[in-house]
């Protein structure tokens, strides 16, 4: 089976490392390994993309990450010949491009019911492929538990602000923080961080490679995140992978990624967050808990394998299935609300 896999230009730039970088990565290999023949399609914009789907022949199977594909009006031009499925890895979309697809995948029930509800897509044709996960060695942990972790690019949609102005209120407590994730997104935004009164017990690593994350990982008591929009929360995810509990906002996938393996905190709601760390830090018993917690909520996981067989069913499905006439609808760009 011919599988042409359209992916963003950087999904190999280890400077600019993320969740949907590693999902499309782990993804198109086990997808091989399911018997597709896989072709990938690296674009960088909208004119990119144009020129990659109108060199495919007719009836091609055509997967599209939708950081590169959800409000490009190519799909929509194309969707008559090819059999399109979008992959969503933020519940953000444009309306014209969901409707044109055959099917659109996302990575949590969360952000299914947000694209069925706010684009008035049939159910049957929205589809929750959750990121796999591979459990790591068990993180040791510290008595004190105030090793602490949060991993993602450092930007305001991830609540780096919320979350130093949290770590503020805990100077009478021991911690430190470490952050991972790129700093040349918005510069100037990461200087106001460095200027907070917690920033002398916070370190911004910038990108780790794998084995340098899981070196951290090693050290870890507590993955923390503020983020102000998730759709699923593979960060969080991956630190339960490994039996680190989580202390994180409640938004979007954040609950489904956390379980009962940790804290979830309002968003936008430094006091809470404060409250949260502040309860994890003292209480050794909370702590206990929320490790056994975490061990047993990594058991629970998608494995890759398991997340490429939901993905391939899909694409088998859609590549037979005759599709009703495209309906125009008022080609609108759709953000959630989440929280």
């Amino acid at each position: 089976m011919r599988l042409h896999f359209v992916v963003p230009v950087g999904i190999d730039d280890r400077t600019r490392p993320s969740g949907g970088n590693v999902y499309d990565r782990r993804l198109g290999t086990e997808l091989v390994k399911a018997a597709w023949d896989v072709y990938e399609h690296h674009v960088a914009d909208e004119a990119e993309l144009a020129l990659v789907l109108a060199g495919l022949e007719d009836g091609a199977t055509v997967l599209v990450d939708g950081l590169v594909g959800a409000t490009a009006e190519p799909m929509v031009a194309e969707s008559g010949r090819l059999r399109l499925v979008v992959l969503l890895h933020m519940a953000v979309a444009e309306r014209n491009v969901l409707h044109a697809a055959d099917a659109v995948l996302t990575t949590s029930s969360w952000a299914r019911q947000w694209v069925v509800e706010h684009h008035g897509l049939a159910p049957d044709r929205v589809h929750v492929a959750v990121p796999g996960m591979d459990p790591g060695p068990r993180a040791t942990g510290s008595a004190t538990g105030g090793h602490l972790l949060c991993v993602g690019p450092v930007t305001p949609e991830k609540g780096h602000d919320v979350l130093l102005a949290a770590l503020g209120e805990l100077r009478d407590l021991q911690w430190r923080c470490t952050c991972v994730g790129a700093l040349d997104l918005d510069p100037a935004f990461v200087d106001r961080l460095r200027e907070s009164a917690a920033a002398d017990r916070v370190t911004f690593t910038g990108p780790l490679t794998p084995r340098q994350l899981e070196e951290v990982g090693s050290e870890t008591d507590l993955v923390v995140s503020a983020s102000r929009r998730e759709s699923y929360g593979m960060a969080v995810a991956e630190g339960l992978a490994r039996c680190i509990p989580v202390v994180a906002t409640d938004v979007g996938g954040h609950p489904e990624a956390v379980g009962a393996a940790g804290l979830l905190v309002p968003v936008d709601d430094e006091r809470a967050l404060a409250d949260a760390l502040r309860r994890w830090l003292t209480d050794a018993t909370l702590r206990e808990r929320l490790r056994e917690l975490a061990a047993q909520r990594r058991t629970t996981f998608a494995t890759w394998p398991e997340t490429a067989r939901v993905v391939s069913d899909v694409l088998s499905r859609a590549a037979v299935v005759n599709r009703p006439p495209l309906v125009s609808v008022s080609p609108r760009e759709e953000h959630p609300t989440e929280g």
